[in-house]
């Protein structure tokens, strides 16, 4: 066992007696010993109650015949840092926990692990951990919200968020934006919708690495538990069979995710998640196949925001597995791919029948023929920008207007709110992408004030930073490369004509290459933001969005 090296032979006595100090006796020692990566805390609603979690995964692996072990892993909400300098602070953390959970996993000498996230950095932060160890590995999140109900409709958090800009346009009262706040989250769990934390749960089972209900089952239900027992003693099959994350995070199952994320349509975060589990796992995720798989995948999930289901109508219809079988039927995944079951996806999804086809569109009838997301190039985004086409509404597919831009996310906002902003704009928010921020922002406050202010079918939005998955609309984010940079977003002016095809893929500025050469000539780098902390480090290391801002030592 791997965890020899800390607990057998003389020379390990002194571990031995630490192991006493921490009452851990003989029995549990000769066991394998079983990390359980836990992202508990009391600030962030979908992780209040992972302690439960814990303590069922734990009763799983001593069933089996192991011995867990807990230790911690951060978690900041999205929520409640949106809008502030707090959201610098969200992205950065997938790496401060992808590489806390491999110092402690190798300091330790566990055998294998069990993580348990649940929210947008959490997931991917621990699958980057978990592809990096490379020791047998099992995911059980905390599961989502139930959505919020408000005269009998079902709401969520970006309600909440939209609520504030229909305030600011006069059209909601503030009696009414009490009832939201008192009513839109109404339970433990990651927020309601196919936002980013449930769009990386979900594909957690996509990708094999999590069990049937992974992402779907609520926080609130008890099968969740259940679900976590399971998990903890199925670690001990991995561990004896030596089934590891990279036996499973092949890249023939990376092309599985993105398969999904295009029927789900997941959140636009997941562009930048993927590539960067994918490199720990030394798979090389060049975006440019997304619109590949789009081309041929249908879109056959509307949940919130770009529809009125959520995670518990998912779940009942069947989730992630009923959604994998409906794409077997125009064979879009590779089915013989290994999962933590210990076996291929394709027997897993088998007999996983579609329970409410209104809630995941047969094949045969999907909302689109095309996937969720869309990667779009230009002279704007010579590299990439990103898309949830899956919540744009078809008038604005196509869309030539004015640029009006912004150097940040408030000011931006402002004018938002501010009714500076009127139908056809073009609303450019630039210095925000990972360098820029630094920690590439997110940008939900913009478009749901524009949302609010009744303008989602007639204003799009241009940032180099990036949109939480409650956004909707026609949002475009991660633009490389980042005007930090000198990328084209930096060189856009008021009143530019931005031209947005969709279908076609398309995000140009027109304006002529002779202008744009004079004004790159003209251009001068910002003075940066930070220039204190991590988040001068994060600034010194991280790449383009278009890379999924992976940190790298820069060449010297």
């Amino acid at each position: 066992m791997r965890s020899d090296a800390v607990k057998t032979g003389t020379a390990q006595a002194p571990h031995r007696s630490l192991f006493n100090a921490l009452g851990y006796t003989e029995e549990e020692r000769r066991r394998p010993l079983i990390g359980i990566v836990c992202s508990y805390n009391e600030i962030v609603p979908g992780h209040m109650n992972l302690d439960k979690i814990a303590e069922a995964v734990k009763m799983g692996v001593a069933m089996a015949g192991g011995t867990p072990i807990m230790f911690p892993a951060i978690a900041v909400c999205d929520g409640i840092a949106m809008g502030h300098v707090g959201m610098k602070y969200s992205l950065v953390t997938r790496d401060l926990i992808a590489d806390s959970t491999e110092c402690m996993t190798l300091a330790h000498g566990f055998d294998g692990l069990v993580c348990i996230p649940n929210c947008d950095k959490n997931v991917p932060g621990l699958l980057m951990a978990a592809a990096r160890v490379n020791i047998p590995t099992i995911f059980v999140s905390g599961g989502p919200m139930m959505a919020g109900r408000i005269h009998g409709q079902k709401k969520s958090l970006s309600s909440m968020f939209e609520a504030v800009g229909s305030v600011a346009a006069g059209t909601m009262s503030m009696e009414e934006l009490c009832e939201y706040e008192e009513k839109v989250c109404p339970t433990c769990g990651s927020c309601s919708g196919m936002y980013t934390a449930n769009s990386m749960n979900c594909l957690t089972e996509a990708i094999g690495m999590g069990l049937r209900g992974n992402g779907t089952i609520p926080a609130v239900y008890s099968e969740r538990i259940r679900l976590a027992k399971h998990a903890g003693m199925k670690i001990m099959e991995l561990v004896e069979k030596d089934i590891k994350p990279r036996d499973i995070m092949t890249e023939k199952a990376f092309m599985n995710a993105l398969t999904v994320d295009m029927a789900l349509g997941c959140s636009t975060n997941s562009m930048l998640h993927l590539p960067a589990i994918a490199r720990e796992a030394g798979v090389d995720l060049n975006l440019d196949i997304a619109n590949e798989l789009s081309a041929k995948t249908p879109n056959l999930c509307h949940l919130a925001p770009a529809g009125p289901t959520y995670m518990e109508d998912l779940n009942e219809a069947g989730g992630v597995y009923a959604v994998m079988n409906e794409l077997t039927k125009k064979n879009l995944l590779n089915l013989d791919c290994m999962t933590v079951n210990g076996t291929p996806i394709g027997e897993n999804i088998k007999d996983c029948r579609n329970l409410n086809p209104e809630v995941i569109r047969p094949v045969e009838n999907p909302y689109s023929e095309t996937g969720g997301i869309a990667i779009l190039k230009g002279n704007l985004a010579p590299d990439s920008g990103v898309v949830k086409r899956s919540a744009v509404v078809p008038e604005m597919l196509v869309h030539q207007g004015p640029a009006r831009v912004f150097d940040c996310e408030e000011d931006a906002i402002d004018a938002i709110k501010g009714g500076k902003i009127v139908a056809g704009d073009v609303v450019v928010i630039r210095y925000e992408g990972p360098k820029g921020g630094p920690g590439m922002r997110e940008m939900l406050n913009p478009t749901s004030a524009i949302a609010g202010m009744g303008l989602g079918a007639s204003v799009a939005l241009i940032t180099d930073g990036r949109f939480s998955g409650a956004s909707r609309g026609a949002s475009i984010g991660h633009v490389s490369p980042e005007a930090a940079v000198g990328g084209p977003i930096a060189l856009v002016e008021e009143g530019d004509i931005i031209s947005i095809n969709i279908p076609e893929n398309k995000l140009d500025v027109l304006v002529s290459d002779e202008i744009l050469a004079q004004r790159r000539a003209n251009w001068q780098p910002r003075e940066p933001k930070v220039t204190t902390g991590y988040l001068t480090r994060y600034r010194e290391m991280v790449t383009s969005g278009n890379r999924g801002a992976v940190l790298e030592i820069a060449e010297r």
